[in-house]
């Protein structure tokens, strides 16, 4: 199939188009500048140059491509500002609403039939009842105040995708990722905080995050490509962990003493309102359907293998 990847030189694009390519597909990589493009040829895909904020530029670029299916995989983060969290993701709220926008037309007037955009698992669901959710749980309606535009964005890119009736729209959820390329590697600042002990538990550490290693998500969008039906899907492993628990082992497997304890009133001038409740309230996703419904498993079933393939290795190298 011709698929074009918007998002293609990114953390999860640089994993995700070797995978189809060597599935056999024809893809295109949209790129945003030379430097991009390079990394896009890399690996061994054709190029169509443009800002996804530009609607004549990707409207263009998708009609000389002409896809079947078109992935939307477009961020602009780097490592997560806390303390001014709204700023961190204020150009990645814009290609959630308006690059979807632009993408979806796009494809359209392309005579495209399938779209599969990237979405996030954590923040969106109510933070009551179980620790896990899937698919169908309540999303919240009491979100602090920093994240609430990033939520609406990306509620923006769930309804536009999946009230697509002339598109086959699927959204993946992605739970936190970990591994090469992304915010959660050997030497990285929320690593190194871990190491030096300056990313302490939260309160009870009671907030349940759900992970995915970052060839596992890769993996997964090959799989909703190539067999998902329209729909929203979670991506995760299998295994969701409360912070007091995926915490301590991360800085187990670094080799570093264990994390300290803050108290929630202590840790909110520092964080703000909505770093308390990541550590102490959100809610982790369930990977039930993707699994069942497209025979997607991933290769690191739990943080723990994950963690101990990217981190013990780095470890063992650097010793």
């Amino acid at each position: 199939m011709r698929i074009f990847v918007a998002g293609a030189s990114g953390a999860i694009g640089r994993r995700l188009v070797p995978m189809l390519l060597e599935a056999g597909h024809e893809v295109t990589g949209m790129a945003r500048s030379e430097r991009s493009a390079e990394v896009v040829r890399s690996m061994g895909a054709d190029v169509a140059f443009a800002d996804a904020l530009d609607r004549e530029a990707v409207l263009r670029a998708m009609a000389e491509s002409r896809p079947e299916i078109v992935v939307h995989q477009l961020t602009a983060l780097s490592d997560l500002d806390l303390r001014h969290f709204e700023r961190s993701f204020a150009v990645t709220n814009r290609l959630r609403t308006e690059g979807t926008d632009h993408l979806l037309e796009a494809a359209r007037a392309a005579g495209s039939r399938r779209f599969v955009a990237q979405s996030y698992a954590g923040w969106p669901f109510a933070r009551e009842g179980g620790p896990v959710k899937d698919e169908d749980a309540p999303l919240a309606t009491d979100l602090p105040k920093a994240v609430r535009p990033t939520v609406d964005a990306i509620l923006h890119l769930e309804r536009a995708v999946t009230n697509a009736t002339d598109l086959e729209g699927v959204v993946l959820r992605y739970g936190g990722y970990y591994g090469p390329g992304t915010s959660l590697a050997p030497g990285k600042p929320q690593v190194e905080m871990v190491r030096k002990r300056r990313f302490p538990i939260v309160g009870d550490g009671s907030g349940v995050w759900s992970f995915v290693h970052i060839d596992d998500a890769a993996s997964a969008t090959v799989a909703a490509i190539e067999r998902a039906r329209p729909g929203i899907y979670h991506v995760t492993d299998d295994e969701s962990a409360r912070v007091s628990v995926w915490l301590p082992e991360l800085a187990r497997v670094l080799g570093a003493p264990p994390p300290r304890r803050m108290p929630a009133w202590l840790a909110r001038p520092l964080v703000g309102e909505h770093g308390v409740v990541m550590m102490t309230e959100i809610r982790g996703a369930s990977n039930a359907k993707i699994k069942r419904e497209t025979g997607w498993t991933p290769k690191y079933p739990s943080y723990r293998e994950g963690f101990a393939a990217v981190f013990g290795a780095a470890r063992a190298r650097a010793a």
